[in-house]
């Protein structure tokens, strides 16, 4: 008699040893074989067994598994309402303030600079003396050009009694006409002569006006440069001072050459409103307009220069500043608009997460206009009214359900392009 072991293994890991035994002698075959239909028996049983036991497992985790999915916890996220405004459109630029008027106090003429009668950062009007320059050399050449046009007056007067006695003479024919022709030419030589001497005095007017500087124009005295006592040429290179006029200022600043078209448009429709901000773009320092458009692209960078005029009363804006200067160029009305939150980026273009009214987020392509720090212009795939993701965006899926919580909107400031 021989003694096999079989194993058999059944659902979830179940092992089942069954023992067979063979029979060798012809005389016990009759029991050997009965013992074998007992021994098939109880393996057809142990598969039954384990079979049953794997249905009744595996029931149970889909039974468990169904509640769990039918009860998945909607995504919490945030969501605003797509509301119609009238949206401001402004194109920002960096830019320079200039004063309207920059002027170098110079020396006009050679000599000592005797006085300086003004206050480095003094306030100053148009013709206000500003410094002297000693004058006695130029008041010296005036008396000597007018001592030559009395010089030449004198002699004048005499001439023309000479031509006088001439004439006389001539008409009694004591007198040749060739003599009367020669006094006539003396006569107008010293007519000349006397036109020369007044522009001879003209001049050296001129010079000892010179020697008072006065300031052309109003403005702000810089800081002084030329001490008094030292002398001062009209070929210097350094001023005495500087003036310059900031009521009114000016701010020169570039965009984009693609923005040319906006800008001649708004100053088709009227004046353009331009406003300076300081150089971080949070502080309005000073309201003005739109002066002109430079008359060419700057090829190299593909700009345009635009100059804007502001009033500057309370000199806000100083000569040399830095500024972002946002112009004015149109007005959306009633336009579609969203946080800048909402808007996202895929392989397909542009795209927001849109909240259905079952609370189910769906993604929707959308086309935008131009943009504020939180809020962009929807053009189309938008309607007022309708809810859209600004929070929480990386947990969605299409159609999934969400938890919305609503934010309000902010009010349009100053949408730039």
């Amino acid at each position: 008699m021989a003694v096999d072991t079989l194993a058999f293994r059944g659902s979830h890991g179940t092992l089942a040893r069954v023992l067979v035994v063979q029979m060798q002698s012809p005389v016990n075959a009759g029991a050997g074989m009965r013992r074998a239909a007992w021994v098939g028996a109880g393996c057809l049983a142990l598969v039954a067994t384990g079979g049953s036991f794997y249905w009744f497992a595996s029931a149970s985790s889909v039974s468990d598994t169904a509640p769990r999915a039918a009860e998945r916890s909607p995504v919490p996220v945030t969501v605003a309402v797509a509301t119609l405004q009238d949206v401001p459109i402004y194109l920002t630029g960096l830019g320079t303030v200039q004063a309207m008027f920059s002027i170098d106090i110079q020396a006009q003429v050679d000599g000592q600079l005797q006085q300086v009668l003004f206050t480095e950062g003094q306030q100053v009007k148009k013709g206000d003396v500003l410094a002297k320059i000693d004058p006695r050399p130029f008041q010296a050449a005036l008396d000597q050009a007018k001592a030559k046009r009395a010089q030449d007056a004198a002699t004048l007067v005499a001439a023309e009694k000479d031509l006088t006695r001439y004439t006389t003479l001539s008409l009694k024919n004591f007198a040749t006409q060739q003599n009367v022709d020669q006094q006539q030419a003396k006569v107008d030589q010293l007519k000349a002569s006397i036109a020369a001497d007044e522009a001879a005095m003209e001049s050296a007017q001129t010079q000892l006006d010179f020697a008072t500087i006065v300031a052309p124009s109003d403005g702000r005295i810089g800081i002084r440069r030329v001490d008094p006592g030292n002398v001062v040429r009209a070929a210097d290179a350094k001023p005495i001072t500087s003036l310059m006029l900031t009521q009114p200022s000016a701010v020169v600043f570039i965009l984009p050459a693609t923005n040319l078209r906006d800008v001649r448009e708004a100053l088709k429709r009227g004046p353009v409103e331009v406003v300076a901000f300081d150089q971080d773009g949070l502080a309005a320092l000073s309201s003005g307009q739109l002066l002109l458009i430079d008359n060419s692209i700057d090829q190299a960078t593909s700009t345009i220069r635009l100059k804007a005029v502001f009033a500057n009363e309370d000199e806000s804006l100083w000569p040399g500043q830095f500024v972002n200067a946002r112009t004015l160029v149109d007005t959306r009305r009633n336009a579609v608009t969203v946080p800048t939150a909402a808007i996202q980026n895929g392989p397909q273009g542009v795209f927001t997460w849109v909240v259905m009214g079952n609370n189910t987020a769906e993604p929707r392509s959308i086309a935008i206009g131009p943009a504020t720090g939180d809020l962009t212009i929807v053009t189309s795939g938008l309607a007022e009214g309708e809810r859209v993701v600004v929070a929480g965006q990386y947990k969605l899926q299409s159609k999934v359900p969400v938890a919305p919580s609503l934010v309000r909107p902010s009010a349009p400031t100053q949408a730039a392009r």
